[in-house]
């Protein structure tokens, strides 16, 4: 994690931060922690908890951030993410706001980032939840079927090494096929026929993949359980995550 910093307020305690998350899981993870009334800003992918949600602005997309709107919410903190948003926005809020960087790919980095989170934002209850991942049982539930995971149709995108999906696939006990790549690698048809997984995962998310699809990757793959799953259970790390060892064991059962 690294702190974007302009006036020098690194890790010390501000109590009742206004806090604008410009990261969907994040956002759920602190109000869930009890942050309700300090959000005071979120994006519009941010949807979680559904029943909390509603009452807090949004300033625009994970990739386009309305920074007006941002700033005339007069945060003290901004919470981004490496990955899910864009260098040019986190720069210009940066210059103004202290900005919070996440780069999230273990159950290790979220622990450090939420024992951060409670330095910066003592009305952050985060011990439990802290717990609660550190007993997280998800090693293992697969047993060591081939697997591509999909985000995105056209062009077809995978997931590589390097990435929270490809940590989680792996500790499920999946193995990815596209482990020798970094990242999110652009892959053909030939590549899916070629790596013959055992599993083929549609994503719900970025890339809304639906039943439709399921039929044309069928017809490439006759070989390969095509199924669409919950991006969320996947690719979210806050407090969603939690849910994933329940979701995956069902998934396993599908699958079999």
């Amino acid at each position: 994690m690294t702190w974007l910093d302009p006036n020098n307020l690194r890790k010390t305690s501000i109590k009742r931060a206004k806090i604008v998350c410009l990261v969907p899981s994040l956002t759920e993870l602190l109000l869930d922690g009890g942050l309700l009334g300090q959000v005071v800003g979120r994006t519009k992918f941010c949807v979680h908890p559904k029943k909390l949600i509603k009452t807090i602005p949004v300033v625009g997309g994970t990739k386009n951030v309305n920074t007006q709107k941002l700033f005339s919410l007069q945060p003290d903190l901004v919470i981004a993410n490496k990955e899910e948003n864009t260098q040019s926005d986190i720069e210009v809020i940066s210059q103004y706001v202290p900005v919070y960087l996440t780069d999230i790919k273990t159950l290790d980095d979220i622990i450090v980032c939420i024992k951060e989170l409670m330095v910066y934002i003592p009305e952050f209850k985060g011990a439990d939840i802290v717990n609660e991942i550190k007993g997280l049982s998800i090693d293992g539930i697969f047993s060591s079927e081939k697997v591509a995971y999909l985000i995105w149709n056209d062009p077809i995108m995978a997931v590589g090494n390097d990435t929270f999906i490809h940590y989680l696939l792996t500790k499920a006990g999946l193995k990815n096929v596209f482990s020798e790549i970094n990242r999110y690698p652009e892959v053909s048809q030939r590549d899916l026929i070629d790596k013959n997984p055992d599993y083929l995962f549609l994503s719900s998310e970025p890339y809304p993949f639906k039943a439709g699809h399921l039929k044309h990757y069928e017809e490439i793959l006759p070989h390969t359980k095509v199924i669409l799953v919950d991006g969320e259970m996947f690719s979210w790390y806050g407090t969603r995550i939690l849910k994933a060892p329940d979701y995956f064991l069902q998934l396993k059962k599908t699958l079999c």
